[in-house]
């Protein structure tokens, strides 16, 4: 097996050099574990435990998450994109110096939140014309609650002008139950938890014209949330279907020639993981879990020290002993840190993404942008922009 560490460079990666990272994944049967973050400390967690598995890793942010590291004070309709874009700016000034692969992403966007996407575009296009690559590696949309014609069509549109700019575009087909960041799929109707073959086929069709960096979250009974196992019925071994089916379709080389990702993990059992990697995962999301690890370790930390976090003076070793070494928000927030860490590290293992990267431990550079040499990459936007666009008039003239 090629060692990973010579064909992708640590730290934030973006086009090529992510396309190299989830094929090495695809071909050698290991997922990524790809985390919501909410602040610079769970990022930070995150970054860590990738560090100690000596693994790749995704950070990702909701839309709920950007406005929340944005500041629940301000309140200003473009919160979620200001946070969002603060969150890629931090990773990208520190995520080097932890020596490992680092995939940029955003997490679902249902079609009432494509403002926030349309916002966190044109801050990828704004990086891309000084720099020569996106903010961000990748975009999620998630318009799985629109007809199918519809939520491929709008992915359609959304690729031609991420597929310049070598962004990859994750879309979901098929429902995943449960509540997440607003959007409640709780109620829904049973059979649309588990996607068809055809229904990625016709993806893979639609986007595969356009080009090839994108993958699909199929649904094979997922929910978010926790849940206990045995109470949601998954049906992973459906993803070998699809591979199958659109292997047959496009006479593919490939025994996995689509590239799947994972949603509702939670509460999901090893084996079940196991045969999703089996049949071409290469990235499964992670929330509900590091949500009660990061709460864990501060609750542990609350449940030993409590009577020295009742007042700023005052403790069982004496009347006027101070706590300030207690209640410091250094001392408990990375109390919670350590545990999240901890949980990272776990599906790291369970993923099969440990040990895959040994961490670079020497060096390291922020990556706010370094300005390109030769043509300039906005001409490359505004070529790919015009070819979308004229594409699109031909389809509706020949559609008439």
């Amino acid at each position: 097996m090629t060692s990973v560490t010579d064909i992708v460079p640590p730290g934030v990666v973006t086009g090529d050099d992510l396309v190299t990272l989830l094929e090495h994944a695809r071909a050698n049967g290991y997922a990524i574990p790809a985390v919501n973050c909410t602040s610079s400390s769970t990022a930070n967690s995150v970054l860590e435990a990738a560090r100690k598995a000596n693994s790749p890793v995704m950070i990702q942010v909701s839309n709920g998450g950007g406005a929340f590291l944005c500041g629940k004070g301000l309140k200003v309709t473009e919160s979620s994109i200001i946070g969002s874009v603060a969150l890629a700016m931090h990773v990208r000034s520190v995520a080097k110096y932890y020596g490992i692969p680092v995939v940029l992403h955003s997490d679902h966007c249902a079609k009432k939140l494509l403002p926030w996407f349309d916002g966190m575009l044109k801050a990828d296009e704004e990086f891309y014309a000084k720099y020569g690559e996106p903010l961000f590696s990748s975009h999620m949309l998630d318009l799985s609650e629109e007809p199918d014609e519809e939520n491929i069509a709008i992915c359609v549109e959304y690729f031609k002008r991420m597929a310049p700019m070598k962004i990859w575009l994750e879309m979901e087909i098929g429902i995943t139950g449960g509540e997440e960041d607003g959007v409640n799929n709780e109620n829904v109707d049973p059979e649309k938890l588990y996607t068809s073959p055809e229904q990625v086929y016709a993806v893979y069709d639609a986007l595969s014209k356009i080009g090839s960096m994108f993958s699909v979250a199929a649904a094979f009974g997922n929910v978010h949330g926790v849940y206990k196992p045995g109470n949601v019925v998954l049906s992973p071994e459906r993803l070998g279907k699809h591979q199958a089916y659109t292997k047959k379709m496009i006479n593919s080389p490939l025994e996995k020639p689509i590239f799947l990702v994972m949603h509702g993990g939670s509460g999901s059992t090893d084996e079940e993981i196991g045969t999703a990697v089996k049949h071409g995962v290469i990235k499964m999301n992670i929330d509900t879990d590091t949500q009660w690890a990061y709460w864990d370790g501060l609750r542990k930390f609350e449940s030993d020290k409590h009577d020295y976090l009742q007042q700023q003076i005052g403790n069982p070793t004496g009347p006027d002993a101070p706590n300030k070494k207690f209640y410091d928000p250094r001392v408990w927030i990375r109390k919670a840190e350590e545990s999240m860490v901890s949980r990272v590290i776990t599906s790291c293992e369970k993923l099969g993404s440990a040990g895959k990267y040994p961490a670079v431990k020497e060096g390291g550079a922020p990556q706010l942008g370094e300005v390109k040499a030769g043509i300039n990459p906005a001409l490359y936007v505004l070529a790919g922009a015009a070819l979308g666009s004229a594409a699109t008039l031909l389809t509706k003239v020949i559609l008439k």
